[in-house]
């Protein structure tokens, strides 16, 4: 994996925040303000928002600065089936795949999301809950599933911040759990249940049909970009940087 450069970080950061519920939607994102803190020109900050803009997280357009996207419901309702649809196929691949390494990563991700949940660390315990999926789809081994599947659990935990009720993410270690079980026995048709089921409920507590405010955005970033600095410099990085990983 290449080392990120500061445009990437930029992103990540960015992504990260979003993801972590930190930057709610519709937050304003100034080019000026975004790349103080990285030491960026304004031109590699629009890159970082183009990617961003793919990835469903950031509107852009006009002379007004980009904003957090904001999604309607009904476009909500949209992303959340056809990540049914992709899971459903993950599961399949990797239950056909399956292999005993597999279930040691997933169940060491369970327990730093188990982690995160007993410390009360709900930022971080959102992130958690929507990398198993990424890790998930990871281990399909199919780079263009990948794709789709990051930016489309990317796009529902920005749904969970504009809709979501508080602690939204409490059910989803042991829905979690039940899945790496049904996998690590081969029963295939359980497994995919169990995801089906499993997103499912993470769209009811999502779309709450009420919305929340997010906060601000200087500090933010500047805690994001040390935390994947700090990640990079242990070789745990939480985003790959990789245009096949996020199937561009």
């Amino acid at each position: 994996m290449k080392k990120p450069t500061r445009a990437d970080i930029a992103y990540l950061a960015l992504r990260q925040a979003i993801i972590e519920q930190d930057l709610g939607p519709g937050t304003k994102l100034p080019e000026d303000e975004i790349g103080g803190p990285f030491g960026i020109s304004r031109t590699l900050v629009r890159q970082a928002l183009a990617r961003l803009q793919a990835d469903g997280l950031v509107e852009t357009g006009g002379k007004r600065s980009a904003t957090v996207a904001r999604p309607t419901l009904e476009e909500s309702k949209d992303v959340f089936r056809v990540r049914r649809a992709l899971e459903r196929e993950v599961v399949r691949i990797v239950c056909e795949n399956w292999s005993p390494s597999f279930g040691a990563i997933l169940e060491g991700h369970i327990r730093k999301e188990e982690a995160a949940r007993k410390a009360g660390n709900e930022r971080i315990s959102v992130r958690l809950a929507a990398e198993f999926h990424i890790l998930l789809a990871e281990l399909a081994e199919n780079p263009v599933l990948l794709g789709y599947v990051t930016q489309l659990v990317s796009r529902c935990s920005l749904i969970l911040a504009l809709y979501g009720r508080p602690h939204s993410t409490d059910c989803a270690v042991n829905e979690h759990r039940d899945v790496v079980i049904a996998l690590r026995e081969g029963k295939v048709e359980q497994a995919v249940h169990l995801m089906d089921h499993h997103v499912s409920l993470v769209e009811t507590r999502a779309l709450n049909e009420e919305e929340r405010d997010g906060p601000g955005l200087a500090a933010i970033l500047s805690r994001h970009a040390s935390e994947i600095e700090a990640e990079q410099a242990n070789g745990t990085i939480a985003f790959d940087t990789r245009k096949d990983a996020a199937g561009k």
